[in-house]
């Protein structure tokens, strides 16, 4: 088996484990046995859990970035990429729930790290949206009081808030579409008449 496979397998197993388990219950061992390795291969790749769950999160956040940029890419209409961008986000949590699980639940419950990870693919990605609101205030589609660093956070705070609770809660009342686009809606036209 090639290096980057058994990368690939660890790196898959640890996602199903700490998502089972929990990040601070799952063990080396868990992991290994997970990705059919021996307890001991997972150290010729990885320091330790921490260093496990920097990499899952660089990863995976990294791969969600690059399949966003490439469908924005193809929109002129600055409303429409928030709209692809909610949509994208919240379809992860029906396409890959243990991956979304881990990224929503258990990387927020480690004060290591969040404290020691410079977390700078998760700057990069909702940097996506402040982007967008710098394209929308030059083509006059969007206000030029509107603070692009505000809106970012807000409107990701949003799609998290859901996110985390469509984790919780095994009961839906709307689906994801619909969620994206009332997000989007409100963010883009507000609640006004």
């Amino acid at each position: 088996m090639r290096t980057s496979d058994k990368h690939h397998k660890i790196i898959e197993a640890a996602i199903k484990v700490f998502a089972r388990k929990g990040f601070f219950n799952a063990r080396i061992s868990d992991i290994a046995k997970e990705a059919h390795v021996a307890d001991g291969t997972i150290y010729l790749y990885f320091n330790n859990k921490y260093d496990i769950l920097i990499t899952l999160f660089e990863e995976e956040i990294g791969k969600i970035i690059l399949q966003i940029k490439q469908m924005i890419e193809k929109e002129t209409d600055p409303k429409k990429m928030i709209e692809i961008f909610a949509l994208h986000h919240l379809k992860m949590m029906e396409e890959k729930k243990e991956l979304a699980e881990v990224l929503q639940m258990e990387l927020r419950q480690s004060n290591k790290f969040m404290r020691e990870y410079r977390n700078t693919k998760f700057i990069e990605y909702v940097d996506i949206i402040s982007n967008i609101i710098h394209k929308g205030q030059a083509m006059y589609v969007f206000r030029k009081d509107v603070l692009p660093g505000v809106m970012k956070r807000a409107f990701f705070g949003a799609l998290d808030e859901t996110s985390r609770m469509w984790i919780l809660s095994p009961n839906h009342r709307y689906t994801i579409e619909e969620t994206a686009q009332q997000i989007s809606d409100i963010f883009l036209y507000g609640v006004m008449q």
